[in-house]
């Protein structure tokens, strides 16, 4: 089995309070939040962490093929086809997974959800990545405002009078709802923004991204109320992933069986191979 070594040096996690967890809310120590986990499959395919004499940590990990960002334009942009609903199905259904057991076993709320931290590889298989920014989560609160990727994130931790008292994990649910968006459609549900202001005019005064069918393509009723939901403004009416896990589309893709890695194949066979990827040869 092919497998990626990463090293840190010990002068960059030495320093993250000699892995202790954060303050409540905060950021988490990277060698905390990269403990494997054998309920973790969709969440972490980390194998062993090793300290050498300097201090150095190496973590060996399993070597996915790609993520969705690079893969989803791909398709979209060079292929000029749509990824199909029901690969969209089974993305969905393993991200939800990941992300709940984040929370209700690790106590985690990621904070960083978008499509190139959800890789996938030629056995079908998807998983969550890069930890980095993740918090841990205090009477199911987080409060770190800043910490993730600002186009994705959800209105009540963009505007700053909300995220004053806290979010919880609907804000990835958020995230989520905008990574789905774009990979159903090519493209990223708002347009650019030139400044902090036109984000918060937008996402915070605006009205909420809705999937939706089009001459171009058609979804079906369940996929789009699923995605929609996650895209609810009021966080106190967005679903949290009990909830979600309960919904008709996840139920659909938890019984119906595709071949993810048939699919995922015929694409990476097209794409140009990278450095990171396990068919570069130099």
């Amino acid at each position: 089995m092919v497998t990626a070594l990463q090293v840190w040096p010990h002068h960059c996690w030495i320093e993250e309070k000699d892995l202790l967890p954060a303050p409540a809310g905060g950021a988490l120590p990277h060698a905390v939040i990269l403990q494997p986990s054998k309920e973790a499959l969709l969440a972490c395919g980390q194998f062993s962490v090793h300290l050498d004499p300097q201090g150095d940590c190496w973590i060996c990990m399993e070597l996915m093929s790609t993520s969705f960002d690079k893969f989803y334009k791909y398709v979209y942009s060079v292929l000029d086809d749509v990824i199909p609903e029901e690969i969209l199905g089974k993305i969905t259904l393993a991200t939800v997974k990941a992300l709940n057991h984040l929370k209700e076993n690790l106590k985690i709320i990621h904070r960083d959800i978008k499509p190139s931290n959800i890789l996938l590889d030629r056995n079908g298989n998807i998983k969550l990545c890069d930890f980095g920014i993740s918090g841990q989560l205090v009477d199911s609160i987080a409060k770190t405002r800043d910490a993730g990727c600002r186009p994705y994130m959800a209105p009540e931790r963009i505007d700053p009078s909300a995220s004053r008292q806290g979010y919880d994990v609907r804000s990835d649910v958020w995230s989520l709802g905008i990574t789905l968006y774009e990979l159903a459609t090519g493209r990223f549900p708002y347009p650019k923004w030139n400044s902090v202001f036109d984000q918060l005019t937008q996402v915070v005064k605006g009205d909420p991204p809705q999937l939706s069918n089009s001459e171009e393509r058609e979804f079906s009723p369940s996929f789009i109320n699923f995605v929609n939901l996650c895209l609810t403004k009021d966080e106190s009416k967005r679903p949290k992933y009990k909830e979600l896990l309960k919904h008709p589309f996840i139920l659909m893709y938890e019984e119906r069986t595709v071949d993810v890695a048939c699919y995922v194949c015929k694409i990476l066979d097209q794409m140009p191979a990278t450095p990171s990827s396990p068919m570069y040869v130099d």
